[in-house]
């Protein structure tokens, strides 16, 4: 160890921060790097998102679009060929909700409407929300039941 090789801690020694307003010397004095007169040189100056320097903003000159009912109730659906699936890998004649959640194809808080794409081929009892009409009738075609939960 010599003194040219000689360092403070990492960390012990922080950056001088910029002096602003301080006078013409530090080069920051004047208008303290806010620029000339304007709301931006005022003190306790913000601008709300989206504001455009007061010409009329993007989110207002834009139609308003769409409408969504506070009732609505939104079901995740599962087709028909998933239920084969699951029914011919876990070798089931029933499938409920605990049994979709257990498989990871819905979620605990999801609701659940069996809907009616792809083929059914095993006499299978479903418990689920909803059915859509051709869900039913493939189910109950094949000798299944189904109840809503």
């Amino acid at each position: 160890m010599n003194l040219h090789n000689l360092k403070p801690a990492v960390g012990s020694v922080h950056k001088e921060g910029k002096r602003i307003g301080r006078g013409e010397g530090s080069g920051k004095g004047g208008t303290a790097a806010r620029g000339n007169k304007g709301a931006g040189s005022r003190s306790g100056t913000s601008t709300k998102r989206g504001f455009e320097g007061g010409q009329m903003p993007l989110y207002r000159r834009l139609p308003k679009v769409g409408f969504k009912s506070l009732n609505r109730v939104e079901y995740v659906g599962i087709n028909l060929d998933r239920l084969q699936i699951i029914a011919s890998e876990n070798n089931l004649k029933s499938i409920d909700f605990n049994v979709l959640v257990a498989n990871g194809v819905v979620s605990k808080n999801d609701l659940v409407k069996i809907l009616g794409r792809g083929e059914i081929n095993v006499a299978i009892e479903v418990k689920a929300h909803a059915f859509s009409a051709s869900a039913q009738k493939a189910i109950e075609a094949v000798g299944g039941s189904i109840a809503k939960i």
